[in-house]
């Protein structure tokens, strides 16, 4: 996969380091990713911690961290340009740290495995500034027809 790109990589490339609202995916766009790295096979987003995004304790709500990453696990397959969408058939999150409140934290997704009907994406989720680990998923995305 390495060296491979697509125009839609090459869009996020060209975006990196802004907040930008370019994604067809309205959820995608209310998240406010800023783009940091994209390559064939694996992006990386960054999101600033907004209030209507917290639990009532002030941390990340847990549903918005597994929102985030399954957003970005399927831009990253979206990213792939296949001549079908694909769709998340299972999603598995371990949590491990809360976020706060301003906090802004850093998602990367790694393609494991591209099959043709169904492609196995991995995300971390990590506070970047304090190097802590906060979410870990893997998930598989299956072909539509």
């Amino acid at each position: 996969m390495q060296g491979k790109t697509t125009k839609i990589i090459e869009g996020i490339k060209a975006v990196i380091g802004k907040e930008e609202q370019l994604s067809p995916s309205p959820f995608m766009n209310w998240l406010k990713p800023v783009a940091v790295a994209a390559e064939y096979g694996s992006l990386t987003f960054e999101y600033k911690i907004r209030e209507e995004m917290t639990n009532p304790m002030g941390h990340l709500h847990g549903g918005v961290i597994a929102g985030i990453i399954d957003d970005i696990m399927g831009a990253t397959v979206y990213s792939l340009e296949k001549s079908a969408y694909f769709v998340t058939v299972n999603l598995s999150v371990d949590y491990f740290a809360p976020a706060v409140l301003g906090d802004v934290i850093r998602a990367t997704t790694k393609v494991v495995k591209e099959g043709k009907m169904v492609i196995n994406v991995e995300c971390e989720l990590w506070h970047p500034h304090k190097k802590r680990l906060l979410a870990k998923a893997s998930s598989n995305l299956m072909r539509m027809h």
